[in-house]
């Protein structure tokens, strides 16, 4: 099998690694691709928004699968063109893509699966922007109905800063807040069959004790030991399956990754948002833990087959992932940073830990930073504790000028009290 990976962010990266992987998979391309990708992938430039320019590429490579990873290229229609061109392909036409590209059809959308969300509003106007403020009360949520690549919530109890990002947006969606712990739990779907995968966490704040702004996400763990065992069969029967069932009865059949955002509430699983891709990073650590091959899963979604396969084969090791972002993440990021320290992870912590690349790019023998999120060191062991060791470890031989992680990815879970453990955790990893 020929395939074609559309993207260039850590998440096609760890999509590329697992492909890799496949016996089956003869021959993988990416388009545009990173550094990383580079080392595992043919790279090929290409507007990735260009659906034409995307199919003339898979036609050109006779690519028998091509798998569209970011959530923008989704929502311009790309994997329509693909399909259009005869290819199979992974991700949702972009009329289905809108359950992610607009927060307020989402919305629409649960409602008429009756899938348990938050309740809220849709506002166009300051004076509706302040009557839905005052209804929930704080903590306030306030969602850019559109695309804002992970950053268009603000989660705050500041009034003011509440309204002025509202009003900042063109279309808003306000809603209540959910308390209680965040799960992230990826499905692949052929429209019909609903495939849940293995549950993950991710870290959207960018320092320490979840402070400071969102992101796109600063690292994740997965499995999750605290969660009840039963969670995963809970949403497959009461969020994914029948938005996916309504999705279907609209005539806008949703094939590829749905993403289930979730808040277990003291009142029961509540959905937070929707995703018509893979997460990043929840993928890095997803996709770590996956045994079965992941290019006929992909091709079985895109070709309507899901319900042959058998189930899928998980290890029982963990992982963690951890995110380098550059100087000023999430602001304005600084690039061009040279990045030192790769060729030693991929020496000394191989295959127990290894980088996935997201903002990076090569200036002849030197990878620099490209971007706000630059790498995912991600690593496995028999437990979560093990897992964050080996990642923490592997971070601590790179060097990127001013870049900035969090210290604390799977701290508690893991049973480390303190942040500043984490030092003693690798020194002590070092010389054993």
């Amino acid at each position: 099998m020929k395939v074609l990976v559309i993207g260039s962010g850590a998440r096609e990266h760890a999509l590329c690694r697992s492909l890799s992987l496949d016996p089956d998979v003869t021959a993988l391309h990416c388009a545009p691709g990173n550094a990383g990708i580079a080392e595992v992938a043919e790279l090929h430039q290409v507007d990735a928004l260009d659906g034409a320019a995307v199919s003339a590429l898979a036609e050109r490579l006779g690519a028998d699968l091509v798998v569209v990873g970011p959530e923008a290229p989704l929502v311009a229609g790309v994997a329509d063109a693909v399909r259009e061109a005869g290819i199979p392909v992974f991700g949702p036409a972009g009329e289905a893509a809108r359950i992610e590209g607009s927060k307020a059809f989402a919305k629409d959308v649960m409602a008429g699966a009756g899938v348990p969300t938050a309740r809220s509003y849709v506002c166009t106007t300051p004076d509706e922007v302040d009557a839905a403020l005052d209804a929930f009360g704080a903590p306030y949520v306030v969602k850019d109905d559109g695309l804002a690549a992970g950053k268009g919530v603000v989660v705050t109890p500041d009034l003011d800063v509440a309204r002025a990002h509202a009003n900042s947006c063109e279309r808003v969606v306000i809603e209540e807040f959910l308390d209680g712990p965040e799960v992230s739990l990826f499905a692949i779907t052929d429209g019909e069959t609903v495939l849940p995968l293995q549950p993950a966490q991710d870290f959207k704040r960018a320092l320490d004790g979840d402070e400071g702004p969102n992101t796109g996400g600063m690292g994740a763990y997965s499995p999750l030991p605290w969660a009840d065992p039963k969670l995963v069969q809970e949403v497959l029967d009461t969020v994914l399956q029948p938005t996916v069932d309504e999705m279907r009865r609209r005539g806008i059949p949703f094939s590829g990754l749905l993403y289930a955002g979730l808040a277990i509430t003291s009142r029961g699983v509540r959905v937070i948002e929707f995703n018509a891709r893979f997460g990043d990073p929840e993928t890095q650590v997803v996709l770590a833990r996956l045994k079965t091959p992941l290019a006929g899963v992909l091709l079985a979604a895109a070709n309507g087959t899901l319900e042959d396969l058998p189930p899928l084969r998980w290890s029982e090791d963990a992982a963690v992932t951890v995110v380098v972002a550059s100087h000023n993440y999430p602001g304005t990021p600084r690039t061009g940073d040279p990045i030192t320290g790769l060729d030693q992870v991929a020496a000394e912590d191989t295959p127990h830990a290894y980088v996935l690349h997201a903002g990076t790019k090569r200036e002849g023998d030197t990878v620099v930073s490209a971007g706000g999120r630059v790498l995912s060191v991600t690593a496995v062991g028999k437990d979560l504790g093990k897992a964050r060791e080996r990642a923490y470890r592997a971070l601590s031989r790179i060097h990127l000028d001013g870049s900035q992680h969090r210290t604390d990815i799977a701290a508690k879970v893991a049973g480390v009290a303190e942040a500043a453990e984490v030092a003693e955790a690798a020194e002590a990893a070092e010389g054993a």
